[in-house]
C-alpha cells in the first residue's frame, strides 16, 4: 500500500464498515456473473439494438465473445445475468438461463420469420 501511495499520491479508500474498497461496485456482494455463448443469428439479422432491448426486458446482459469492450463479431453473443448485488447465485443463474433459453425461442422464430419472408420474395 505504501508504494502506491507514493508513485501516485493516492490512498486506498478505507471504509470503518466494508473494510477496502478496490472493486467495481457490480461486483461487490456476489458479484456473480454467470454466462453463456450462444449462436442469435435471427436476432442479429433483427438488429442488435432489438436483441439489447430485449435483453433489458429480461434482465440480461448481451456482449460480443471478444469480452466487455472487445466487440460484437458473427452471430455468437456472450448472455450474461445483468444484475450482480442484491440476489441469490440461485436467482441470478435462475435468471440468465430463463433468458437464454427465452431468447433461444425467439430466435427461432425470427429465423423462421426472416425465411418465410425471404421465400415470398425470391
Amino acid at each position: 500500500g505504501d508504494s502506491v501511495k507514493e508513485e501516485s499520491g493516492q490512498d486506498f479508500m478505507l471504509d470503518e464498515k466494508y473494510g477496502y474498497v478496490h472493486s467495481c461496485p457490480t461486483n461487490l456482494g456476489t458479484g456473480m456473473r454467470a454466462s453463456v455463448h450462444i449462436d442469435l443469428p435471427g436476432w442479429t439479422k433483427d438488429g442488435v439494438d432489438k436483441l439489447k432491448a430485449r435483453c433489458e426486458e429480461l434482465a440480461l446482459q448481451p456482449r460480443g465473445t471478444r469480452g466487455e469492450s472487445g466487440g460484437q463479431t458473427g452471430h455468437t453473443y456472450d448472455i450474461s445475468n445483468k444484475h450482480r448485488l442484491g440476489y441469490s447465485e440461485v436467482q441470478l443463474v435462475q435468471t440468465m438461463s430463463d433468458g437464454v433459453n427465452k431468447l433461444y425461442e425467439e430466435d427461432l422464430e425470427l429465423q423462421k420469420k426472416q425465411s418465410e419472408a425471404e421465400a415470398a420474395t425470391a
